[in-house]
C-alpha cells in the first residue's frame, strides 16, 4: 500500500512540475512576442537593438536636415518632408524636370555599408537611389554613380526598355535586372537594402535578394562596356570606393522613409 501510495505521489508531483514547466513555456514565449512586438520601431526611428548595432538615421521623418541637391548648397524646392516622409513633388517634364527641381543627396560620403529605406511611386513613376557617388561640377550624380532603380514596371516605358528587365524596380539600373522581380503595385511600399563591402555590391527587395555583383572586376568592366554608361563617362566604371547616397528627381512623384545606415 506504502508502495502504491508512494508511486500516486511521485506522478502527482511530476505532473505539476510538468505543468509548471509548461506554463513556464508559455509565459517565456508570450514575453519573447511583447519584446518582439515592441522592438517594431515607428517609421523613421530606430529600436535600441538598431541602435546598438550602431545603425543612424538619414531622414529624421521631419525635416530635410542633411541633405542637399547635388552640386548645390540647398535642398530644391521639389523636395519636401511631408507626413513622415521625404517627396519630391512631380513637375510632370520627366526626366527634365523642373527649374526648382534636382537630385538630392545625404551631405556625408560612405565607403562599406548596409542602408536600408522604404519608397513608393507614382503612377506611372521613375526614379532611382543612387551610392558611391561622386559630385562633379553640371554633372548629375547619375554619371559617376550606379543607381538602384525605383519605377512603376506596370506603366513606365523604362520597364520595356534596357535587356531582360534591367531597368526594372531594383535593379542595376541598365546592367543587372532584379531577379526575382517582386515589386510591390503602385501605392505601396516597397522595402529595400543595399549592401556595400569592398566591391561586393547586394540588392535587396522586399526581403530577397534580387541582385549581386562586384565592383572592380573583369566581369564588371565588361557589363559596363556594353552598357550605355561608356557614353555618360568613359571613366563609369571606375566607381568610387567612397562616395554619396543619393535620390533622384524623374519628375515623377515619389516618397521615401525609413531611411538607415549602418556602416560596416
Amino acid at each position: 500500500m506504502r508502495k502504491v501510495f508512494s508511486l500516486l505521489l511521485t506522478g502527482i508531483l511530476f505532473a505539476a512540475v510538468a505543468c509548471n514547466s509548461g506554463q513556464k513555456k508559455a509565459e517565456t514565449a508570450t514575453d519573447e512576442k511583447a519584446a518582439a512586438v515592441e522592438e517594431v520601431a515607428a517609421d523613421n526611428t530606430l529600436t535600441a537593438a538598431e541602435k546598438e548595432a550602431g545603425w543612424v538615421l538619414l531622414f529624421d521623418g521631419a525635416t530635410t536636415n542633411g541633405w542637399r541637391g547635388v552640386n548645390k548648397d540647398v535642398v530644391p524646392l521639389a523636395w519636401e518632408a511631408v507626413d513622415g516622409t521625404l517627396h519630391c513633388k512631380a513637375s510632370g517634364k520627366g526626366e527634365a524636370g523642373a527649374d526648382d527641381g534636382g537630385d538630392i543627396l545625404y551631405d556625408k560620403k560612405f565607403k562599406n555599408f548596409h542602408l536600408k529605406m522604404d519608397w513608393k511611386i507614382s503612377e506611372g513613376g521613375n526614379s532611382g537611389i543612387f551610392y558611391l557617388g561622386v559630385e562633379v561640377p553640371e554633372w548629375p550624380i547619375y554619371k559617376t554613380a550606379p543607381e538602384m532603380q525605383v519605377l512603376d514596371n506596370e506603366r513606365h516605358p523604362d520597364a520595356m526598355l534596357g535587356k531582360d528587365g534591367n531597368r526594372q524596380a531594383g535593379s542595376l539600373y541598365d546592367l543587372i535586372p532584379a531577379k526575382p522581380q517582386n515589386a510591390k503595385p503602385v501605392g505601396e511600399w516597397n522595402s529595400i537594402e543595399i549592401i556595400c563591402y569592398k566591391g561586393t555590391v547586394v540588392h535587396k527587395q522586399n526581403g530577397e535578394t534580387v541582385v549581386e555583383y562586384h565592383l572592380w572586376t573583369d566581369d564588371w568592366n565588361t557589363m559596363v562596356a556594353d552598357s550605355k554608361f561608356p557614353g555618360l563617362n568613359e571613366n563609369w566604371a571606375n566607381v568610387a570606393e567612397e562616395g554619396v547616397i543619393a535620390v533622384q528627381d524623374h519628375g515623377d512623384a515619389v516618397w521615401f522613409k525609413n531611411i538607415k545606415i549602418r556602416e560596416l
